[in-house]
């Protein structure tokens, strides 16, 4: 792989960064009923295109230089394209700027939903291989947490947040993805300041597809028979109040299970928010086994009154027990 072209694959789905609204699926908005997840899942998630994650400068003919830098390219900017052919993994835009010598690359580029064309020359290193000097990401894969399936239009959400960047912080924009059942092995017990997260691995059974990644979570089509528990009721946002709760998470194996959770705060009921309200792990046997809240728990659906009130979506650093919640109807909705 090249020093100056990089893929990495993310170990485990992120809690913290969120960015713009793209595109949502279209769930009904008068949905009442749901099923309730609470099973872990294993996501692949590609991208259109790929990513610029940062720039890196080498040295040419005794010069430090960075053409991808100098030509106007910024960080998180998307290039869809390099010489009108489509790029979307590292080894792609590899061979379009190594084949292309010395002579400038046209890159068609999206930026701010815009697209851009920004005309970039390659330079050699002292291999006299050709490089413009840039990171890149063109796929994820992690670990998370159902929140609901929808039966009657078959699909799912899931995460109560989008997947970002993990360099970056910008929300990977993805063409498709796949989502299967996962089977959690081992956990990496959080303590305030360092997080752990779920470990596990995907089996070959799939629950659908990605079809949109966005701040609210992920959503897509469900290809599983959906069983499990019977209908539960979208709590309505008005009735939310602080006091117990139960979050249903699995950190074991396949089958989730309902944990104690104080709901400690509401911050507010914006529709776009994923951060509409604070739980706490109050749930001896859950402390015992994760410490607080764990990477791959986000999208553990919330229940309070016996209805679906919300779902986990990130983890406090300085305080590993609570974490903020996507408001169910928000969610659902969405």
């Amino acid at each position: 792989m090249s020093k100056n072209v990089k893929n990495r694959i993310m170990p485990t789905i992120l809690v913290i960064i969120f960015s713009v609204l793209i595109c949502i699926i279209p769930v009904s908005a008068k949905t009442k009923e749901v099923i309730i997840g609470g099973e872990p899942f294993g996501l692949k998630l590609y991208c259109k295109g790929v990513m610029i994650t940062n720039f890196e400068s080498f040295i040419s003919d005794g010069v430090k230089v960075c053409p991808a830098k100098k030509s106007g390219l910024r960080i998180n900017d998307i290039i869809l394209k390099a010489d009108n052919k489509e790029v979307n993994t590292n080894e792609r835009l590899i061979n379009i700027i190594k084949n292309s010598k010395c002579k400038p690359v046209k890159l068609t580029i999206l930026r701010n939903n815009k697209n851009l064309c920004i005309e970039v020359k390659p330079a050699h290193n002292s291999k006299k291989e050709y490089y413009i000097g840039v990171w890149v990401r063109d796929s994820c894969a992690g670990i998370g947490t159902i929140s609901y399936y929808n039966p009657d239009n078959k699909t799912y959400g899931a995460l109560g947040h989008g997947i970002c960047d993990i360099d970056t912080g910008a929300i990977m924009p993805s063409t498709k993805g796949d989502v299967l059942k996962a089977d959690i092995t081992n956990i990496e017990k959080s303590s305030n300041n360092n997080i752990g997260s779920l470990c596990g691995y995907f089996t070959e059974k799939e629950i659908g597809d990605i079809k949109i990644n966005s701040p609210l979570g992920l959503y897509g089509s469900t290809k599983c028979v959906i069983k499990k528990l019977g209908r539960i009721t979208v709590a309505e946002k008005s009735k939310l109040k602080k006091g117990n709760a139960k979050i249903l998470t699995t950190i074991n194996g396949t089958e989730p299970k309902y944990y104690n959770v104080e709901i400690t705060d509401i911050c507010n009921y914006y529709k776009n928010s994923n951060r509409n309200f604070v739980i706490k792990i109050t749930d001896k046997r859950l402390l015992s086994k994760t410490g607080g809240i764990v990477q791959g728990m986000s999208g553990s659906p919330i229940i309070q009154d016996n209805k679906f009130t919300g779902a986990l979506t990130h983890v406090f650093l300085e305080d590993c027990k609570k974490g903020y919640c996507v408001l169910a109807e928000n969610m659902v909705n969405n």
